[in-house]
This record gives C-alpha cells, structure tokens and sequence, in this order.
C-alpha cells in the first residue's frame, strides 16, 4: 500500500460505490479506482455481468443487483454495502442511465419521465442515503457522470439532455449543502467515449459520427479508462480542493470549433 501523503492520487483505503459498474464508463471507472489502491462495489441489474466485471478487476472487486429505479432500497443498498466490505463507502459514482434517441415531438411523457427517474430520481435518492455518513465521517467524493448533452444542444435526446443537465444543479447546490462538512461533489462531462450506448446511438447514423469526429479536435473517440482516471482523481486527496467542479473529458469536443 502507498502512503496517500506521498502519492495523492492512490485511493488507498477507499471504498467506492459504482452504478452501472458492470459495463461502459462504470467498468472503466471501477478498474482505475482498483488500481489506484481502492475497493469498489459494482451496481447493475444484471447478475451475471456484474460478476464477470468484478472478476475481471480482480478481489478489490464486488458486486450487488440492485436498480437505482428502485427508489425506497436506496437505503437497504447502503447497509448491504456495509455488510459485504465491512466499511463505510467514501465514495460514490452515479453512473447508471438509460439513452433515449427520440426527435422532442416524437417523444411521449412516460419515455421522458423514465429517463429522468433512471438518472435524476435514482441519483438523488441513493446520494441522500449515502451522504449522511459520510457528513458524519466528514469526508467523503460524490460523483456525477454528465454529458456533453449537459452543455450544449444535441439533436434527438431530449429526455437525456434534460436529464444529464439536471445533474449539473444538482452538483451546485449538494456542494454548497455538503462541501463544508468535508463530502466534495464534483461532475465528470464526457465526450464521446468507445461504449455500448454509443454504438447504439450510432447505428445506422453514420452522418452523426462521423460529425462528432470532425468536431472532436483529438478526431478521435475517448476510452472507459479516460473517464475512469478522471474518476480516480476528483476522489483522490490531490483533488482535495475542488467541489462543484464539472471536468470535461471529451478530446476537445465542448472548446472545438
């Protein structure tokens, strides 16, 4: 184990708690914190890809089935977390989300309203249950995975735009409630990232990617990894000053021209 002091980007002794860790940006976000030295707790709904993740990662890894839509076991999800690792979580990554690729008037309210009660309501309830000990603990890293969606206008997500865009609100204000009692709350925007929900946002647009490409000054597309180390940073004590923060790790796509 390396000393935090000395390499303020290990994770060492920390344990976090990854939504949609089984696969995409959850994955890569899991594998990095264990490597920085932290244990991480995977969250999905399906069984069997969650314990081919934590197997891959390694004994750093666990996992649990649970879906963020179900609001009221926030609570239960904590406690069972506890149990398995014997700690408290210190961090927590709100990852899990559903993609909706739908022109605004073609989009019915019930496909709207799942898409914010996945990312919005699902967030929100499993940060109330966990930030308590972490306010009692006085330490502790909340972290929103956001968008590019969260920044700028993207035809065809209109429920995820909203939704992601929340996120942001909800970073602002949980810092200002919470950073004084040492729980830090920051937002990760990818760009666009290799993942499942990308290739399935592509398919059968063409035009879209190669769009995106153009526009990306790296004119390439980011890994699972890339969000992963940015992750392992806004948890980590080199980061011990930054609340509230929105990192934009996109290849350049939110300053392109």
């Amino acid at each position: 184990m390396k000393d935090p002091v000395t390499d303020p980007f290990r994770l060492d002794g920390q344990t976090a708690l990854i939504t949609g860790g089984g696969t995409g940006l959850g994955l890569g976000i899991a594998r990095c914190m264990a490597r920085a030295g932290g244990r991480v707790i995977l969250v999905g709904r399906r069984r069997q890809i969650l314990a081919d993740a934590a197997a891959a990662i390694g004994p750093a890894a666990s996992f649990i089935e649970h879906d963020v839509n179900d609001l009221k076991a926030a609570s239960a999800l904590v406690e069972k977390t506890i149990a398995l690792t014997g700690s408290a979580l210190t961090i927590l990554v709100n990852n899990a989300g559903i993609h909706l690729k739908k022109f605004a008037l073609d989009t019915t309210e019930d496909e709207f309203l799942a898409v914010l009660k996945t990312h919005v309501l699902g967030s929100f309830a499993l940060t109330r249950a966990v930030a308590p000990k972490m306010v009692e603990q006085k330490s502790g890293s909340i972290i929103f995975i956001a968008s590019m969606a969260s920044l700028f206008g993207i035809p065809q997500v209109i429920a995820y735009s909203a939704a992601k865009s929340a996120y942001l609100g909800m970073v602002r204000t949980l810092a200002t409630e919470l950073s004084p009692q040492g729980v830090r709350i920051n937002a990760i925007a990818p760009g666009w990232i290799d993942s499942d929900m990308l290739r399935a946002a592509f398919k059968g647009d063409s035009a879209r990617a190669d769009r995106i490409l153009t526009r990306t000054p790296m004119h390439k597309l980011g890994e699972p990894d890339d969000i992963g180390n940015a992750a392992v940073y806004l948890s980590s004590s080199a980061a011990k000053f930054i609340t509230g923060a929105v990192l934009a790790v996109d290849g350049g796509v939110s300053i392109g021209f």
